[in-house]
C-alpha cells in the first residue's frame, strides 16, 4: 500500500489545495526550504522568481497550513522547474506529485517542455519525475555546491512523453541508468 493511501485523509487531491504562491508565503516557504536542503534558497532569490511575470509559483496548503511549494520560470517555449519542497513530515503522501501535475496543467499543454536538475543521489525525486514523464538527458558535474555532487539534467517535453529523447536538444542517451 503507497504511503498516500494509508494517509488518513486519503488521497492528496482529495484534501490538497494548490493555489499561486504569494508573497505572505514566504516565511512558510523558508522554513520549509531550511528544512529540506542543505543549501537553502534565501528570501531574495524567492522574491525575484516570485516577480517575474511569466513564471509558475505554486502552493500546496491543507487548512491554510503550507505544506509545499513549487517554483518555475519560464523562458520562451521552456519550463524550468528550479525548485519544489514538502514539509518532511508530510513527504510521500502525493504532494509533490500534485504540484508537478498542476505545474503541467497551468503551462497550457500537456506537452509543455519542462527541464530540471536533480541530484544523482535523489532516487525519490527522479522516480518521481521520471512517473511523471521526464527522462535524463544529461549531467550536470559538481552542480550541488554544498557537497559537489553531480545533478541529472532531466526533460519532460513530447518525445519523452513518448519514451524517446529526440527532441532534447544535447541528449545523453548514455547517462541512462
Amino acid at each position: 500500500m503507497s504511503a498516500t493511501a494509508a494517509h488518513p485523509h486519503g488521497r492528496a487531491q482529495d484534501w490538497l489545495a494548490i493555489r499561486r504562491l504569494t508573497y505572505p508565503d514566504l516565511p512558510a516557504v523558508l522554513a520549509i526550504e531550511r528544512r529540506s536542503f542543505p543549501s537553502p534558497w534565501s528570501l531574495a532569490m524567492f522574491v525575484l522568481e516570485l516577480s517575474k511575470p511569466d513564471g509558475i509559483c505554486l502552493a500546496a496548503e491543507r487548512k491554510g497550513v503550507l505544506l509545499g511549494y513549487l517554483i518555475c520560470a519560464r523562458y520562451d517555449t521552456v519550463f524550468h522547474l528550479m525548485n519544489v519542497a514538502v514539509a518532511p513530515e508530510w513527504r510521500r503522501l502525493g504532494i509533490a506529485q500534485a504540484l508537478l501535475r498542476e505545474l503541467i496543467a497551468r503551462t497550457g499543454s500537456p506537452q509543455a517542455r519542462i527541464t530540471l536538475e536533480v541530484r544523482r543521489s535523489n532516487a525519490g525525486a527522479i522516480d518521481l519525475y521520471e512517473r511523471e514523464g521526464f527522462r535524463i538527458a544529461g549531467l550536470r558535474r559538481r552542480y550541488y555546491q554544498d557537497n559537489g555532487e553531480d545533478a541529472y539534467v532531466m526533460w519532460r517535453t513530447p518525445a519523452t512523453l513518448e519514451g524517446s529523447l529526440a527532441d532534447v536538444p544535447n541528449a545523453r542517451e548514455d547517462l541512462l541508468p
